[in-house]
């Protein structure tokens, strides 16, 4: 059996760094090697000489790698970085300025809003299109043209291109999270609910089992006083009382057991397992006829089922339920009366019908009034039907329950 709320412990789990050490080490990467370009020579784009010097390079890099901080900042970060650049096209390209402002570009639409990520998707279109024309107005070959152009245009599309498509990912991650964070609360409300349908159910199970016996034992011990001279008939009485009794206690037990189950965290079993845990059954049906013939009812049976043959366990203990709460209501509402139990089964429905006297003295016990509703939900579960009224001289419960294709 799985062990349910553990967590295996994770072996390694990365740290992230905070943006701005990130930025810090972007800085500390561009310097370096930038600062390795330009001592070594090889940092020019277009061939010439520097009219100010070594040191005016020096000065553009590290303003850019101090604007590195900046690179999330959209689109200030962006503009600053973009003066950098218009001012080291003026003195003459060179590679470690416009490398990194490729990363500014990066930063900008990934890190930006919407509209400024399709602003500078655009952008980057239009300036492709615009160093094409320029190149092949500029140069003197086609060919030329066409190498100065792709030697141009990378540091303009795959810093954009590539950002879009990181950002879009990171969005459909952001979805899909979202998307699980929504199943999971779901799934829990679910699993409350089911909790809470089970407690519902439990309720009413306990209901009908305390009520029913309980109902019965008082109403055959007010018999017993009222007998007092007749030993057998007490003795009979007695016995019905202790049977109830005993069936209570028994029924109780076992509710208890469900009820510890569940807080250990087994909500989650099957109905078969519930079913199959609960003892009560229409082949028992013999002793609420019992116990009713007990109070002075009587009690007439007519059943076309076998009882034995196997019927849904579910339907089974409705069935029982149901005649259990109205021969308990019939005892306490038509004490002394006629009552005719009816089971029979046709096309697939087993029927339940239970009709009593009307008579206008009742019980000295008193209801809560949830017989009815607890007998139509329980027929309700299992897909089936239940009325219950006057007809004629009787009341009459009926339930009509589906054999196959019910509910529960």
């Amino acid at each position: 059996m799985p062990l349910r709320g553990l967590r295996a412990p994770a072996l390694f789990k990365p740290r992230e760094l905070p943006g701005w050490q990130q930025d810090g080490l972007i800085a500390l990467f561009v310097f370096v090697v930038g600062l390795g370009l330009y001592l070594t020579g090889v940092y020019r784009l277009v061939p010439g000489t520097d009219r100010f010097g070594l040191w005016a390079r020096l000065v553009e890099l590290v303003v850019l790698c101090g604007l590195s901080f900046l690179r999330r900042w959209v689109p200030g970060g962006l503009l600053l970085a973009t003066g950098v650049l218009a001012a080291d096209l003026a003195l003459s390209p060179s590679l470690p300025v416009v490398a990194v402002y490729t990363d500014f570009l990066y930063a900008a639409t990934l890190y930006g809003s919407r509209r400024t990520s399709r602003v500078l998707i655009g952008v980057a279109a239009t300036a492709a299109l615009g160093v094409l024309v320029a190149a092949f107005a500029v140069a003197e070959q086609w060919r030329v043209a066409v190498l100065g152009a792709l030697g141009i245009l990378p540091f303009l599309l795959v810093p954009v291109w590539w950002a879009a498509n990181v950002r879009q990912q990171r969005d459909i991650a952001a979805t899909e999270r979202a998307n699980a964070e929504q199943l999971a609360k779901i799934a829990e409300l679910d699993r409350r609910a089911a909790v809470a349908a089970e407690r519902g159910r439990m309720a009413r199970d306990l209901h009908d089992v305390i009520a029913g016996h309980l109902s019965a034992i008082a109403i055959q011990s007010e018999a017993v006083l009222s007998m007092a001279d007749d030993p057998k008939t007490s003795r009979a009485v007695l016995e019905a009382v202790r049977e109830n009794s005993v069936s209570a206690l028994d029924e109780m037990r076992t509710m208890i057991g469900l009820l510890r189950a569940a807080e250990a965290g087994s909500e989650d079993r099957s109905d078969t397992e519930y079913e199959t845990t609960a003892p009560a059954r229409l082949a028992e049906l013999s002793r609420l006829v019992e116990s009713a013939r007990a109070t002075g009812m009587e009690v007439v049976v007519d059943s076309t089922v076998d009882a034995s043959a196997g019927l849904p366990a579910a339907v089974d203990l409705t069935a029982y339920r149901i005649a259990q709460e109205a021969l308990t209501n019939a005892v306490k509402h038509a004490p002394g009366g006629r009552v005719v139990v009816s089971i029979g089964r046709a096309g697939g429905i087993l029927t339940v019908e239970i009709g009593n006297e009307l008579r206008s003295a009742t019980a000295r016990t008193g209801g809560t009034g949830h017989g009815l509703l607890s007998m139509r939900e329980r027929a309700s579960a299992v897909g089936g039907t239940l009325s219950a009224g006057p007809s004629g001289s009787a009341w009459v419960v009926r339930a009509e329950l589906p054999l196959v294709g019910g509910h529960a």
